[in-house]
Parts: C-alpha cells; structure tokens; sequence
C-alpha cells in the first residue's frame, strides 16, 4: 500500500482545504445569489475601485508625458472630419457660387461639379464611416489592459509595478475563477434543462425551465464580472412578441437573458454549442434552423411567425443588424424581423469600454480567441434600456418601421443612427448605392431643365 511522507500529507491536506473554502465561496457569494437573482454589490464596489485606479493611472501618464514633452494621442470618436448634414443640390451650388459667374440654377453640367464628388470621395477615404464601426473602440485613459495612448513612453517604476500587478491578478486570480464559473453555468444549464425536458407540459414544466435558465445564465454573467443596469424594466419583452437588440457581442444574449426569458432563434450548431443547443429546445421552444434553412428567408419569415403569433410562447430575440458592431453606432436592420404583424420590444444596449471591450470583431479573432480577451478583462460593464413596445403603422412598410425602431434604439443608447448595411463588413458595396448619387445629380440637372421650359 501507497503510504504518503508526512510533507506530502500535509500538501493534500492543504489543498482539499484551499478547493473546499473556494467551492463554499463561490456557492455563497456567487451561486445562490445567482439562483435567487440578488447581488452583494461586492462587483459594484469592485468597479468603483478599478475607476480610483484608473483615474489615477491616466493623471500620472499625462503628467509623466508634460515632463518628457511627449505629446497624448487623443482620439476623435465623432470623426477626423466634421459634416453638415447637406444635400448634394445644395453643395454643388455652394461650389458653383464660389466659382462661377453663371445662374445657380443653370441645368448645364460645369466642370466645378467634379470637385463635390472629387471631395467626397476623398473624405470616404480619410474617414469611412462604415469600415471605423468594424474596430475597436479607442480610449483616451489607459485601463490596464492595454497602452490605449499611441505616444505611451515609460513613466514611472510604479504604474510599471501596477501594469504588472494588473496582469497576475486577471490571468493567475480572475481567469481560472472565472472559467470555472463559466464551466458551472454551462454545466448547470445542460443538466438542468435535460432533465426539466422529460417533464409533462404544463405550469410545472415553464416554471422550472424559466428558473434554470435566468440562474444559469446569471450565473455565466457572473463569469464576466458583467455589471448591468437595467433601465425601465416595466417595458420587459412579453409573450408573443419579438424582442430586437443592437449587436455587440455574443454576450448580448446572455446579458439579456439573465433578466429575462426568451426563445433563441439560430442555426443549428456541432460540438459543444449543438449539445446546448439540444439540451435547451428540450425545455424551452427555441427556434433553431437547419444550415440548409438558413438560406430560405420565406421558410425563416413563416417560422417566426407562427412562434410571434402564439401569445402562450415566450417573445423572440432577434439582432437584426446580422453582424457585431463596435457599439458607436447602430447600422441597418434586416427587415425580415419586422413583416411579421407583431409587437416589437425595442432594447438598447450600451457598453462601458473602460474595464473590457466586448466588441466581438470576427475578422480579427477566433471565438476562443475572443473569450480569453473576456474573461481577462477587468470587468464587462453595460447599460440596457428596455423601450416602451412599438407596432408597424398602417402606412409604414417594413423597411421604415425598421428604421424607426432602429432610429430609437440609437437615441437612448447615444449611438449613431447609421443607414449603411452591416453586411459591408464583408462585401462590397452594392451597384444601387453608386446608382443612387447618379439619380440624385441627373434628377438635378433634367429637374432644372423642365422647370425652365415650363417657365
């Protein structure tokens, strides 16, 4: 028989103590609070610590860089050049007044008018306004995480110290606790929802499902040390509706879904996330499509639908951008999600950059990727307001009810209401748009012509 030296007994001795005081922590402060859906404001407190820290960091780095005379970067979020919301008749004149003895109004083409396009062109270029909304946003303090201003030179042995200190506490401290929060949440969810899924149909069965799955993905938002505040939750998604979201990040629906219950609606996964995936439509009617369905939007539009249309199954989440955007702005919705003749539940969500950016850029990072810069993060801070619900007005098609959802979000979310297609991230832009300013200055000049021969 194995006979263990005293040392080594007193090693194991010591480690089944240190697992057993961290799983009762976690099962106090973490766990439990998460199943009956209450905090301790011990991550609050946490945030308002790391904010002191960072104030200090960033007025030590600015006043190491006045010492050493090396200019701060500062980056213009509203752009590198600023526009006046004009029309293309309106700066043509402008130009033409500027340069040119002849009428404004003259219908023939002048040589001048190539400048307006010569200009924009290039203005699309210093400062696309579409392509900047596919990166991360820029900060002007440093946050620990990264040197965020261009000219960082070394400062001072102690904001070295505490760069240093920052990285051993997120990766030896807050990464393995949080993976091991994410590996309970997950755990939890398909084992809870499994089991819930052999129950018969009925008020039993909705109760438990809904309580596995709020304290489950409250308890993966906990692995995030996410911070949410919820704004004007009386406009919480009901049943028999869909609920539409800016888009972030993946996180977005677990951000959602810790404080509310909702039928997901995706294509149909392998590996970890199709075991999921099957675990949870076992207990909840989510709408999940076959990659070959993906494709047939009638198919798609006829399946929400009839989910939309059933006051008794829970409300939709839909991100109908179709793609992550850096949470500046807000691009244009697909309209699928609103020809269906249901309520819609606006829901804007704003980001806090300064403890962890949750943009999900996919042309730059792979999912794993992705998680690991999540989970080393300080913390994943965010607000979501919940709108009051909006219908389709008689009068409106989908495309303009879109845009007026789209059009609130952005307004209570401080973001930049955007009518380019998030599907630039990866294409290229569409002949119509081209064709469009085309119209625009031939309607100017032909609109010109007939209102002379009329005179």
């Amino acid at each position: 028989m194995f006979l263990l030296l005293p040392f080594d007994s007193l090693v194991v001795n010591l480690l089944g103590i240190s697992l057993t005081v961290l799983f009762t922590l976690l099962l106090v402060f973490i766990i439990v609070p998460a199943i009956f859906g209450v905090s301790f404001g011990i991550r609050r407190f946490y945030m308002k610590t790391l904010l002191q820290i960072f104030q200090w960091a960033t007025l030590r780095i600015q006043r190491g860089a006045k010492e050493n005379k090396h200019p701060l970067y500062k980056p213009n979020n509203n752009g590198i050049i600023a526009k006046e919301p004009t029309s293309l008749e309106e700066e043509i004149k402008e130009i033409r007044r500027s340069g040119s003895s002849k009428a404004l109004d003259t219908p023939e083409f002048e040589l001048s008018d190539i400048f307006y396009f010569c200009r924009k062109g290039i203005e699309t270029i210093m400062d696309d306004e579409v392509t900047k909304r596919f990166t991360a946003e820029e900060l002007e303090s440093w946050n620990l995480l990264s040197r965020t201003n261009y000219n960082f030179h070394y400062i001072s042995l102690r904001l070295t110290v505490l760069w240093g200190l920052g990285v051993l506490i997120r990766y030896c401290f807050l990464l393995p606790l949080r993976v091991a929060l994410a590996f309970t949440g997950i755990s939890l969810l398909v084992t809870g929802t499994t089991v819930v899924g052999y129950l018969p149909n009925g008020r039993c069965k909705e109760f438990l499902s809904k309580h596995v799955h709020l304290m489950c993905y409250r308890i993966c938002v906990r692995a995030l040390t996410a911070i949410i505040t919820y704004h004007h939750r009386e406009n919480r998604p009901r049943n028999g509706g869909i609920c539409v979201a800016n888009h972030t990040s993946p996180i977005d629906v677990i951000i959602l879904a810790s404080d509310g219950y909702y039928a997901m609606v995706g294509q149909i996964h392998g590996g970890l996330m199709g075991v999921i995936q099957r675990a949870m439509v076992k207990a909840c009617p989510h709408v999940w499509f076959e990659r070959s369905e993906v494709k047939d939007r009638h198919l798609v539009a006829r399946r929400l639908s009839e989910h939309a249309q059933d006051k008794n199954k829970l409300p939709v989440l839909i991100f109908p951008e179709g793609t992550c955007i850096n949470n500046t702005s807000v691009m244009m919705f697909k309209k699928g999600s609103f020809e269906i003749s249901a309520t819609v539940y606006p829901v804007a969500i704003k980001y806090d950059p300064q403890f962890g950016d949750a943009f999900f850029n996919s042309s730059k990072y792979g999912m794993v990727t992705y998680l690991l810069r999540m989970m080393t993060s300080w913390a994943i801070v965010c607000s979501v307001w919940y709108l009051p619900p909006m219908t389709r007005k008689p009068e409106e098609d989908a495309v303009q009810f879109a845009n007026r959802v789209k059009s609130a979000i952005a307004r209570q979310g401080g973001l930049v209401d955007l009518l380019w297609d998030g599907g630039l991230k990866r294409e290229k832009v569409k002949d119509t748009f081209k064709e469009e300013q085309q119209k625009l200055y031939s309607k100017m000049i032909v609109g010109n012509q007939e209102d002379r021969s009329r005179s």
